[in-house]
C-alpha cells in the first residue's frame, strides 16, 4: 500500500491523492454506466485472455508436475507484467497531474487529464457491474419468450450444460451467476482498487481471469485442468476471501436483513470456500432456493424463484454497488490521512 500511496506523495497534502483515486474510480463508474464494455479489440481483459489462452494450451498437456510448475510461472509472469504496467501509467498520471499543479499550465493540464482519463478507463476495464445486470436481464427476458430461448442465453454466463434445465433452474442459474460476479465483477475489483490504486484493480482481474480460464477441477472440454490451474485457482481463493464476505455482509446491509449465523452457514454448503457468501446472500435476501444439482442447495426451505425475484435481485445488487462505491470513496479518503 505505502509504494501506491508514495507515487502521490508530490500532491499537496493527503487531500491530493485522495481526490486522484477518488475521481478515478468515479469516472470508472460513470464510464460503466454510460458506455459499459470497451470494444473487444481494445479490452484488456481480452488481452489478458488471449495470454492466458496460449500459456493454458501449452501447460495443460503436460504431466501433472511440470502442469504446475509452467501454470504457476506463467501466472506470476502475467500478474507481475499487469501490476507493473497499470503502477508505472498510475505512477506517470500521478506525478503529471503533481506537475499541473505546482506549475499551472495547458500544456501539463491537457497531458494530466489525458492520462487520468486513460486510469479511469483502464480502471472501468477491471469492473463490469452494467454487462452483468443486462445479461441477467436478457436470460429473463429470454426465458419470457421460451424455455429454450433462455437456456440457450444462459449458456453464454455460465459453463455448466444448460440443455435440460427448467425455468426455475435457469432462474436459479442467473441469480447465482449474478451474485457471484458481483464479487469477482464489481466488489472486489473496487476493494483492491481502494487498497492498492489501479495496480490492485489490475491485478485481481488478472488473478480472476486466470481462475475462470484455467481453475477447473478435474477435465474441462476434454482437458485436466487440476494441475495446469492449481495455483491460478488457490490465488483467487485467497485475494476473494475478503472481498467474499464484503459482498455477503453488504447485501445484507442493503436488504435490511441481519442473519450472519444462517450467512456462515449456507456459504460453507458450496465446494468454494468464497462463491457461497455472496450466493447465500442473495438467496436469503430473496427468500429463495438455489442449487446445483447434486453439489449443494442454498436456503433449501425458500421457495422457487420467479420472473420478479430475478429482478429484485438486479436492485439489490445495484444496491451494493452504490453503497460498496460509497464506502469506497471514505475508505480512500481515511487511507490518504492515515498515511500521508
Amino acid at each position: 500500500m505505502s509504494m501506491v500511496w508514495s507515487s502521490l506523495h508530490a500532491l499537496p497534502g493527503p487531500v491530493g491523492p485522495a481526490a486522484c483515486l477518488a475521481l478515478v474510480l468515479l469516472l470508472a463508474l460513470w464510464i460503466d454506466r454510460r458506455w459499459g464494455e470497451p470494444p473487444i479489440a481494445v479490452h484488456p481483459v481480452v488481452w489478458i485472455g488471449h495470454y492466458l489462452q496460449v500459456c493454458g494450451r501449452v501447460s495443460v498437456t503436460c504431466p501433472p508436475a511440470l502442469a504446475f510448475v509452467l501454470g504457476a510461472l506463467a501466472w506470476m509472469v502475467g500478474a507481475v507484467a499487469v501490476g507493473v504496467l497499470a503502477w508505472g501509467l498510475q505512477a506517470l498520471a500521478f506525478r503529471q497531474l503533481a506537475r499541473f499543479i505546482t506549475q499551472p499550465a495547458l500544456e501539463t493540464g491537457l497531458a494530466a487529464a489525458a492520462l487520468v482519463a486513460a486510469m479511469a478507463w483502464l480502471t472501468k476495464s477491471m469492473l463490469s457491474w452494467r454487462m452483468l445486470r443486462d445479461e441477467a436481464g436478457a436470460v429473463e427476458a429470454a426465458l419470457q419468450q421460451s424455455l429454450a430461448a433462455g437456456r440457450e442465453r444462459l449458456s453464454w454466463l455460465v459453463s455448466r450444460d444448460t440443455a435440460q434445465l427448467t425455468a426455475v433452474q435457469v432462474r436459479e442459474s442467473v441469480i447465482e451467476t449474478l451474485s457471484e460476479n458481483l464479487n469477482d465483477s464489481v466488489v472486489a475489483p473496487i476493494f483492491w482498487f481502494v487498497l492498492f490504486g489501479l495496480p490492485g484493480a489490475a491485478v485481481y482481474r488478472f488473478v480472476n481471469t486466470a481462475d475462470a480460464m484455467w481453475g477447473y477441477r478435474g477435465s474441462y472440454k476434454g482437458q485436466y485442468w487440476e494441475w495446469a490451474g492449481k495455483w491460478a485457482a488457490r490465488a483467487d481463493d485467497v485475494l476473494s476471501w475478503l472481498p467474499a464476505r464484503l459482498t455477503g455482509w453488504l447485501l445484507m446491509g442493503v436488504t435490511g436483513n441481519f442473519w450472519p449465523g444462517a450467512l456462515r452457514r449456507e456459504a460453507a454448503k458450496t465446494p468454494s470456500p468464497n462463491s457461497g457468501w455472496p450466493m447465500a446472500a442473495m438467496a436469503l435476501a430473496l427468500g429463495v432456493s438455489v442449487s446445483k444439482p447434486g453439489v449443494y442447495t442454498l436456503n433449501a426451505t425458500g421457495c422457487a424463484p420467479q420472473a420478479g425475484e430475478v429482478r429484485l435481485a438486479q436492485k439489490y445488487a445495484s444496491k451494493v454497488v452504490f453503497a460498496q462505491a460509497a464506502f469506497a470513496l471514505a475508505a480512500i479518503i481515511f487511507i490518504a490521512f492515515k498515511w500521508p
